[in-house]
Parts: structure tokens; sequence; C-alpha cells
């Protein structure tokens, strides 16, 4: 079955009126799968869950516009969070799991954060343990009228799990809130919610300065979900083992949101394994699987790769980093992956911009490029200096406009000014070049190169190297 892409490059379908279509169009087929607790769930049986989660929510007080932070791997009330929030107008905010004590302690300000949802902890991080030392009111207070000092704004921590901790709710505790909700109060606050409203936060990664939450709304990425889909020629009967994490927008947009817009199975592995990324997608006949090039190396060099059964695959996404020819030609022979795609993007823009085609045939092409701009979605490569537009084949500084910038950084108008000019184009602070064809190619970050014309010079320990010097060696 061939996908047929949508006349439209925009639609105004907000993440709760996805989740309807695949409710209505699919009821009975597969929506989350985790073969490692025998968990599955229908899309209907699904889209009950994500009700019952928003109304327990509404029930404890959670409002429009309140963010929602979930601490958490993979989990399954990770992304059902997710939709819940995105039902009453809330805003899901993503936290990083290898975040210590002092970022978190810096988002909880930063973000006017009202609600932490949070697992155990992960490796050598508790993560209960961490709250309560920035937290100790928790064990003080009783949990309804909380008020930290630290916190102003922080209403309520919920544990995602079957212990119980003094001072936070827990999960069970927000669901059988929902009978407290009545159909038409739950429907008032669906109604209520825009598909220009923001629904998701994510920090960045702070290397250039203090992180900044990135304010996305449904519109974002709900579109970018569904091109980044059609490139992959995806369908209701596509299977996705999802492994990379949900916090990042590898997770939560090229590979929920993607789903969503085509009823696409999503079958969850809460942290990457190779064993348990091969066995899930032996067990479920997965056609696609996503990751960064060392998932895919660290599976193939796996002593029992040879014991899994890869022929249901077909596509998927690399990203993250460029991909070794031979490594990439071993993922297409070895694991059935012809028609896997790479993307290209950033945090701010929803993150795809760019991508190649399942149907693209050049192995250098897939490891080589980032592939073509998303329909409706401008790039541009703009001289640094000047700020108009190269020519073919001129390096300059990646920058994009459309459907998927971000609606900016959270209090923070100056940065976002910086990051999104007057002419309203977002600077993604990365060099490249488009060709010919219109495929382009990412060649460094632009703090790391002077470009005068048509030269590039990177600066190595601070000394100018003219990179065309270093082609001719």
């Amino acid at each position: 079955m061939v996908c047929i892409p949508r006349k439209n490059p925009t639609s105004d379908e907000r993440l709760g009126d996805l989740l309807d279509k695949c409710i209505r169009e699919h009821p009975d087929n597969d929506a989350i799968v985790y073969v490692d607790r025998d968990l599955r769930y229908s899309w209907k049986e699904w889209g009950e869950e994500v009700d019952r989660v928003a109304k327990g929510l509404m029930a404890m007080g959670v409002k429009k516009g309140e963010k929602v932070a979930v601490w958490a791997t993979n989990v399954p009330d990770w992304v059902t969070l997710m939709f819940a929030t995105a039902r009453i107008g809330a805003i899901l905010l993503t936290i990083n799991t290898n975040y210590q004590a002092a970022e978190l302690d810096y988002v909880l300000k930063q973000s006017d954060m009202e609600n932490l949802f949070l697992i155990n902890g992960v490796r050598d991080t508790d993560y209960v343990d961490t709250v309560y030392k920035l937290i100790p009111e928790l064990k003080e207070q009783p949990r309804d009228g909380f008020h930290s000092e630290r916190y102003p704004h922080l209403k309520r921590v919920v544990f995602l799990g079957p212990e119980k901790y003094r001072g936070m709710f827990s999960m069970s505790e927000v669901k059988s809130k929902a009978v407290e909700i009545s159909d038409d109060e739950y429907s008032v606050m669906k109604d209520a919610v825009d598909v220009h409203d923001v629904t998701m936060m994510q920090y960045t990664s702070g290397t250039t300065g203090f992180p900044k939450g990135v304010m996305l709304t449904h519109f974002n990425i709900a579109n970018d979900g569904y091109w980044l889909g059609a490139n992959m020629n995806y369908g209701s009967d596509d299977r996705l083992t999802l492994n990379v994490p949900l916090f990042h927008c590898f997770g939560c947009v090229l590979g929920v949101m993607a789903c969503v817009n085509h009823c696409v199975t999503m079958v969850f592995c809460e942290t990457f394994n190779p064993i348990d990324v091969m066995t899930s997608i032996e067990e479920e006949k997965c056609t696609a699987v996503y990751g960064v090039p060392t998932m895919f190396i660290s599976m193939l060099n796996h002593k029992l790769f040879n014991k899994f059964d890869f022929s249901s695959l077909r596509t998927g996404i690399m990203a993250g980093s460029p991909c070794p020819i031979k490594a990439m030609e071993e993922v297409v022979d070895k694991m059935n992956m012809k028609e896997i795609t790479i993307v290209y993007g950033l945090t701010e823009a929803s993150p795809g911009m760019t991508q190649t085609r399942y149907d693209e045939p050049s192995i250098e092409k897939k490891c080589s490029s980032v592939g073509k701009r998303l329909p409706g979605v401008d790039v541009v490569i703009l001289d640094p200096e000047t700020n108009e537009p190269c020519p073919d084949g001129t390096v300059g500084e990646f920058c994009c406009k459309g459907f998927n910038v971000m609606k900016g950084y959270y209090k923070m108008p100056e940065e976002t000014a910086k990051a999104i000019d007057k002419d309203g184009w977002l600077h993604s602070g990365d060099i490249g070049r488009m060709d010919a064809d219109g495929y382009y190619y990412i060649t460094g970050r632009l703090k790391d190169h002077i470009i005068r014309g048509s030269e590039e010079t990177v600066l190595l320990q601070g000394n100018e190297i003219n990179l065309k010097e270093i082609e001719a060696c």
C-alpha cells in the first residue's frame, strides 16, 4: 500500500483529533504494545485510557496552560500523558532522563512547572531521592495544599509506579479520580483547545548557553509528524519498534506523532537494549525501527544478531549523526531496511526540516545528504554576513520557515528574537549547502566556522584551517 500524501501541506487537527481518527477508523488495531511486559492496547482501549487520565488530571485541578512535566523512560504512562494533557490544553514538559539535581532545579525554576510526574530513576540516579532533596516540603506537608518556597508554582508531584511515597500522588489515584468529571465538563475542556496552543515544551541541551524551553504547538508537531510519516510511506498496517527516548523529539514527534497521524502501531521499548529491540521486531513483525547510527551498529555487531528475523522490516529513521556508508549498506541488506530514511532538524523546528524519502535508491544520498525539505517548509542557506540566500553549492547557515517553527522560547524573548529573525527564518546554527537537485548537506556548526564569500574556514584550536586546502590534500 502506498501512502498518498494530502494535497494541503498543513492541517488544523489537534493531537486529540488525530487520536480520534485512529479510534474511528481502526478501533481494534493495535495502538501500543510492550513485548517485555505483555501489555497491549487497541486504539479504542488506549483512547479510553487517555480519557481516563485526562479526566483524572482535571479532577486534581490541572488547568489549561499548566505544565505537566514527565521525568521518566519510555514507560506506558508517558505517551498516555502526552495525549491526556493535549486533550485538556495542558502542556507536556519533557525532562531529559540524564538530568541530575542541578538540571532539574533549573527546569523547575525556569519553567514555572506546576506538576511533576516521575519514576524511581535511571541507572545510578535516584529520581525520588533527588526530588526529596530539592523539595523537602514533600515529606512535611499534606499533598493537598502543598507549597514550596523554592518552587512556588509547583502544586503536585505524582509517582509513576505501584510504590507509595510521602507527599506524592500515585498514577492509580489520578486515574481513579476520573469519575469525578462528567462527560460534559470534559467536552467543554477539550473544545477550548486551539490548534495553535502550546502542547509541549522541550529544553535544549544548553550547548550555547542556559537551556531554553522550546514551546511547540499542536500545529507544529501534528503537521511535522504527518510529513515525516508520509515520507516513510506509513499506513495503518505498519508497526514501529520505538526505542529512542520519548523526552526527545526523535521519540515523541518523529516516533509518536508520525505514528498517530497514520494510525501506525507503536511497539515500545522502555530503554534501548539490542536484544529487546530485536525481539520486539521479530515477535511483532515490525516494519520500521528508529535509531542513531550507533544503535544500528550495536545490533548489527551483536553476537545474536543472526538469530533474529528482520524480514518484516522495510523502513525507519536514522538520525543524530552521519552514518558510515558500510554501516548503511549492512542496515539495508542485513536488516531488510531498503526504505530507511534520514531526517535533519532541531527541537525549535518541531524537529524535522528535511528528510530523504522511502523510495530514495541511492545509498550515498542516504548517508551524505539529509534529504530534501519537507512539504510546507521553506529551507534556505543564508550567508551569515549578509543574511542573503546563497547560490546552490555555496555554504551558509541552514534556516527554515513554515508550520514547523516553534512558538518561541519560554520567558526568553531576546533569545527567541535571535533564533527567529524579522523575516521569520529560524536560524539553526548549522552550516551546509544545497545541490542542484534540492538535496541538503550539513558540514558543521556556524560557531566553529568562518565563511568569507565562497571560502569556508574551520577554527581548530584557535587556528584557521581552509576546508578547500584540506580537500586538496
